[in-house]
């Protein structure tokens, strides 16, 4: 187990869930609503060493002002569902959660883990018309607030536009110029398009999501059937195959290596988060660009980088944007007061600095106050940005960037959410059946109709077994 303590209540989960029950004592169910002791436990995803510190900053500010005391536990977020279930059996459930993606909210809400009420307490009190509309719908289950949503990143196709300017290539922003760029940039030792294909992560599934719903392809219809083997779904997968495989570097591609080989001048594409960017910018000196002009100019690439926030398939109507919205939720057992002050503060006075750790995949989706309106997205464009070196991201990078990716948000879909499946977006993220299809189609052992089939039988399996 590995333990980073920063102060006597702060604790770094490790990857061993059993043993990391252990250290969560003193939870929100010894007290409960009922028995208010101005102590709380908060869970953090943002659980790097260097987030952890930031927040535990702002911890400080918001104990010093309030007198409530915070107890902030850093956790992996592929421990996260474990974690949880094994607290709730055990009572020892935290009082906040955050940085939770949204998976995870609709399986802790589908258990009868949250507490909604203080959600949308908060929401109503710093103004429902101060967030952006579709994060609150996103983050809803109909009228019912699962959480305060605070922040976002967007999944995005970063391209080399020198390379394509050379080749009067259009940018990828379609099915069709996103393979015929593949096409006319794959030559000997060099990819068209670096883009992951591991059956064991998640990252799999985000990218094929990402292509997916370009092509209004979904994980269920409007009968709540699962989808994924459609005529629509079918074109994704071909599409994603000939991308991944034909045109992308042999073996299996992880989150690590399709970045690396982007970065090392490799290949023309990557699909990738928008915790891209400040690598793409040099900032960050354990994962810089090594192409061979990076060297001399450690900007190179994101200088003569393109981005993709949407992409549109030959049956879709309109182009679709993927990425993720994660929010503040407070558990059944919370201290109702505390809790709500917690949120509002992180929200509010702390909310600065919470997506300023991380701005390039932090957009704030609470735009301001109602006095400021554009304060926090302003402050936002302000942030910096790096790990090694920072640098305000408005100076790295162009304000149309800047806004694509603001923009972004209030156009980002997801598979299932709006259709009530939240619990199993959140279970297939646990189970992973479309990177176990993606994986056994881009090593050649299956055809890309057959992962349809073989994604939309697990992904049906796994329905029933929630039922």
């Amino acid at each position: 187990m590995r333990i980073r303590t920063l102060r006597s209540r702060t604790i770094a989960v490790g990857v061993t869930a059993a043993l990391g029950i252990g250290l969560l004592s003193g939870c929100a169910s010894s007290t409960g609503p009922g028995r208010p002791d101005r102590e709380i436990t908060v869970w953090s995803q943002e659980n790097l060493p260097d987030r952890v510190a930031a927040t535990q900053k702002v911890i400080d500010g918001f104990e010093k002002k309030t007198g409530v005391k915070v107890k902030l536990v850093g956790v992996d977020e592929k421990q996260m569902p474990q974690l949880i279930m094994s607290a709730a059996a055990s009572g020892t459930l935290p009082d906040v959660i955050g940085a939770a993606p949204m998976g995870q909210v609709w399986q802790m809400y589908s258990n009868g883990l949250l507490n909604t009420d203080i959600p949308k307490r908060i929401v109503d009190g710093l103004g429902r018309d101060t967030f952006n509309a579709n994060a609150l719908e996103l983050t809803s289950d109909g009228g019912t607030s699962l959480g305060v949503p605070s922040d976002a990143w967007l999944q995005l196709l970063v391209y080399r536009k020198d390379q394509f300017g050379q080749r009067s290539l259009p940018a990828p922003t379609t099915y069709a110029k996103a393979l015929a760029a593949a096409k006319a940039l794959t030559t000997e030792g060099h990819d068209g398009i670096s883009a992951a294909t591991d059956p064991s992560d998640a990252f799999t599934s985000q990218s094929f999501e990402s292509l997916a719903l370009a092509n209004d392809c979904q994980l269920v219809d409007d009968r709540h059937e699962v989808a994924l083997d459609s005529p629509r779904c079918q074109e994704a997968f071909r599409t994603y195959d000939r991308l991944a495989r034909t045109y992308g570097a042999p073996g299996t591609q992880t989150v690590d290596s399709t970045r690396a080989t982007y970065f090392a001048g490799r290949s023309s594409m990557v699909i990738w988060s928008s915790f891209l960017l400040d690598e793409l910018a040099g900032l960050r000196k354990d994962a810089l660009p090594s192409c061979p002009q990076c060297a001399k100019d450690p900007r190179y690439l994101s200088d003569h980088s393109g981005i993709v926030t949407a992409m549109q398939g030959p049956d879709a109507d309109e182009a679709a944007q993927f990425g993720e919205i994660t929010s503040w939720v407070t558990t059944k057992t919370a201290e109702t007061a505390a809790s709500r002050e917690f949120i509002e503060y992180m929200m509010g006075t702390g909310y600065e600095s919470w997506f300023g750790m991380a701005p390039e995949g932090k957009i704030p989706v609470r735009k301001g106050t109602a006095a400021e309106p554009e304060r926090y997205l302003d402050a936002w464009r302000h942030s910096d940005i790096g790990v090694d070196t920072r640098k305000p991201l408005d100076e790295v990078f162009p304000t149309s960037l800047l806004d694509q990716l603001a923009d972004g948000v209030s156009n980002m879909r997801r598979w299932g959410i709006t259709q009530g499946e939240g619990a199993l977006v959140g279970a297939t993220n646990g189970e992973l059946p479309v990177p176990k299809a993606i994986g056994a189609m881009t090593s050649g052992q299956s055809s890309p109709s057959e992962a349809a089939r073989d994604a939309d039988e697990e992904v049906a399996a796994l329905r029933k077994s929630l039922q």
